[in-house]
């Protein structure tokens, strides 16, 4: 059993590795034995995800990139090959968010949500379903806020994530049964990240009411998962959007 959530062998590319959930899966992704290649926007921050990779003896790639640009998409892909040959496992985890009331919300605003959340998710998809094997797993990050509201003005990422789940089962109809290559949304709930540090003091706490295990999650319970999803644990499951919510969207 414990062979099955093994991944010796295999490279994983990680979106967003830069901070908060980023860093949580590329250690998990380590600890399982894989080597991780490292994109985000912000290069300087990614060197601590990478020496925290290095320090469990993987090895790590840094690829500064930003994945509303397809073109950086290719790059983040090409690096991985020259560096590790192979593409096994992509983590489409790299986010933004805004809270912006619908009536207010300019198009500048809502396209560069949409951009990073759903086309970058989906141009990473497509640099890595391009070049990917057999048994690779591609795991979107979605969010609880793409079922349900949470009491935030949330167009922008609310439509994002909800849109991701439409994308994952499409990229499965296509891809799963003619390439091998699995593709699922993993969902979070409220996880201690970059982005709840930017809630306004209070809004967490009176989220609470509805998680029915009564706390925020741990990083490390969403990385198992993520774990199970990218690994041949997860063999028998594709299209599928995994919520990891403390119990929150039955609430």
């Amino acid at each position: 059993m414990v062979e099955l959530f093994g991944l010796a062998g295999r490279t994983a590319v990680v979106t967003g590795a830069s901070s908060g959930l980023g860093v949580a899966f590329a250690v998990a992704l380590a600890e399982a034995g894989a080597d991780v290649v490292l994109a985000a926007r912000r290069a300087d921050r990614l060197r601590e995800t990478a020496d925290a990779v290095e320090r469990l003896g993987r090895r790590a790639l840094t690829v500064q990139a930003d994945v509303a640009a397809p073109e950086d998409s290719k790059k983040v892909v090409d690096a991985a090959l020259a560096e590790f040959g192979t593409v096994d496992v992509l983590v489409n985890n790299a986010g933004v968010a805004s809270s912006r009331p619908a009536t207010r919300e300019t198009p500048q605003e809502f396209r560069a949500v949409i951009d990073v959340n759903l086309n970058g998710c989906y141009w990473m998809a497509q640099a890595c379903g391009r070049v990917m094997r057999p048994g690779s797993s591609i795991v979107n990050i979605g969010s609880v806020l793409g079922i349900t509201t949470a009491g935030l003005p949330q167009a922008a990422y609310s439509a994002s994530k909800a849109a991701l789940a439409g994308l994952t089962r499409d990229l499965a109809q296509q891809w799963t049964g003619r390439k091998g290559i699995r593709v699922n949304t993993l969902a979070p709930g409220f996880f201690a990240s970059e982005m709840t540090d930017q809630y306004a003091e209070g809004y967490l706490a009176g989220q609470l009411g509805r998680v029915l295990v009564g706390r925020t999650g741990d990083p490390r319970e969403l990385a198992a998962a993520l774990i199970f999803l990218a690994s041949d644990a997860g063999g028998y499951v594709t299209g599928q959007t995994i919520v990891v919510d403390g119990g929150f969207t039955i609430t």
